[in-house]
């Protein structure tokens, strides 16, 4: 018996026929001195919202509150890196764009990281006492630190990361020798 062959939600054939197509009208576009690049065809740009759409959907992504700001990432990555797609290198621009967006999710992810760790300094440098009893009356089991960081995803791993680095002094410098 036959394998069935299974759709996918991207055709990979026809999108790298489709990029290679508007990266001969890139390549004419310099040659002719223009300085836009043409737009993308709405199959291209199709192309690239489903692979974000898809992407976003992976377990080590579907639980973020911001999901809608990744997905926009990748895309804008997709639509100003489009050019650089080689086609005479790799037949597969489905890999490459899917790589170029799983990495826009992974710097996304960073950036929310340090405005929840800003939201948590914040908070804390703020708090006139109320916030933290109404943690210690919701969360009475944990410390105050991790309260504040549970509720804004923030762990002491980040933390550490996002805290200014100490200068050293002079005398520990000569301690240390």
């Amino acid at each position: 018996m036959k394998k069935k062959k299974t759709e996918h939600y991207v055709d990979n054939e026809k999108f790298c026929i489709a990029m290679t197509e508007w990266k001969l009208e890139v390549i004419q576009a310099e040659e002719a001195g223009e300085e836009k690049r043409p737009p993308i065809s709405e199959y291209i740009g199709e192309c690239f919202v489903k692979i974000a759409e898809h992407l976003s959907r992976k377990p080590n992504f579907i639980n973020y509150h911001f999901r809608d700001e990744m997905i926009a990432d990748g895309i804008e990555n997709c639509l100003m890196y489009a050019h650089n797609f080689n086609p005479e290198k790799s037949k597969n621009p489905f890999s490459y764009f899917t790589q170029m967006i799983y990495y826009a999710f992974l710097r996304r992810i960073e950036k929310e990281k340090k405005q929840n760790y800003v939201k948590y300094k914040m908070m804390q440098n703020l708090d006139d006492g109320s916030f933290m009893k109404w943690f210690k009356d919701n969360y009475f089991e944990k410390d105050a630190k991790n309260a504040y960081a549970d509720f804004f995803e923030v762990s002491d791993n980040d933390i550490e990361k996002f805290e200014p680095k100490k200068k050293r002094s002079v005398n520990e410098d000569s301690d240390t020798k």
